[in-house]
């Protein structure tokens, strides 16, 4: 076992490993029909794989959370992060030691399908932290409980110009997020690698409506959230297995901004990126007809898919 250090995160590895396995999340290409998703429904099969773990070292990981207050949370590697369409969602880890429930928290470039990098205090739950890399076994949790209900955090430098948010403790795989100002219709957000849900025309001014879509089809919609950047703002639905009703937030809590997501590479310590530059200097408003095509995920599911289905 050889150990990397950089300055974030570290990440422990051992050398050679297991051959890449077959995707953990079957998530099939959703196929956009009058505003309808159509998608089959993600693998739940337990998958063989290894285990290793590292520390964020004072940085937010790439889904762009707050580190969870359990501080069980993975890392997933560019197939089965699919750029950030895996946020949020909660895998069950077997090892040598037991079991322990994680939250998709961040990615690892490096890692190939089935190689879990877990936070330090999940690895030691199911094995010994000197071995470095042990044998596992995991699956998606299907419903699983969250914390608490249904966030949403607005993104420093969004605007009425410039929509940008953070879901949070929805549960399962999100496949769309849409978005209406007062008055509005819906628009459908584009969802970012650092786990950002974005309209770049922007969504007027606010309170808005957001209604959330899991891969299963259940829907919620939370109403009443503001633009108020950088406040984490606390509804009282709790989404797991959703349902289809509108829910007015509750008082908004606010919090220092998240660091910068860094991606890190163990195999090579000096590789790092950042998440896209903050939109209050980078992103001027743009008028819908200069708006660019929506870029998605769902072409990076494609690898992840346990079947296809079609909509009729």
């Amino acid at each position: 076992m050889s150990a990397h250090r950089r300055p974030f995160p570290t990440r422990w590895l051992a050398a050679g490993g297991a051959a890449a396995l077959a995707g953990l999340i079957g998530v099939a290409l959703l196929l956009q029909t009058g505003g309808s998703a159509c998608a089959a429904p993600p693998s739940t099969s337990v998958k063989t794989g290894k285990a290793t773990f590292y520390d964020l070292g004072g940085t937010s990981g790439n889904c762009s959370f707050e580190v969870p207050a359990d501080d069980l949370y993975v890392a997933l590697g560019p197939e089965q992060y699919a750029e950030g369409a895996s946020c949020g969602a909660y895998l069950d880890v077997t090892g040598p030691k037991g079991k322990v429930r994680v939250k998709v928290f961040d990615s690892c470039p490096e890692c190939p399908a089935g190689h879990l990098d877990l936070s330090r205090t999940a690895f030691k739950k199911i094995g010994a932290e000197v071995d470095g890399i042990i044998p596992i076994k995991y699956k998606l949790v299907t419903n699983p409980s969250t914390p608490g209900p249904i966030t949403v955090r607005i993104k420093e430098g969004a605007s009425r110009f410039w929509f940008a948010a953070r879901i949070d403790n929805h549960g399962n795989l999100l496949s769309s997020v849409q978005v209406a100002g007062p008055g509005g219709s819906f628009q459908r957000a584009d969802r970012t690698d650092y786990n950002y849900w974005l309209i770049d025309g922007g969504a007027g001014a606010g309170p808005y409506k957001i209604k959330i879509t899991d891969v299963y089809g259940n829907s919620t919609t939370v109403a009443g959230i503001d633009m108020d950047p950088g406040a984490v703002q606390k509804t009282s639905q709790t989404f797991a297995g959703g349902s289809t009703k509108v829910v007015e937030k509750a008082t908004p809590t606010k919090t220092s901004p998240t660091p910068a997501a860094k991606k890190s590479s163990p195999a090579t310590p000096s590789t790092s990126a950042s998440a896209p530059p903050s939109p209050a200097s980078s992103v001027a408003p743009l008028p819908a007809s200069a708006a660019p095509a929506p870029s998605t995920t769902e072409d990076a599911l494609v690898a992840l898919a346990a079947g296809e289905t079609t909509c009729d």
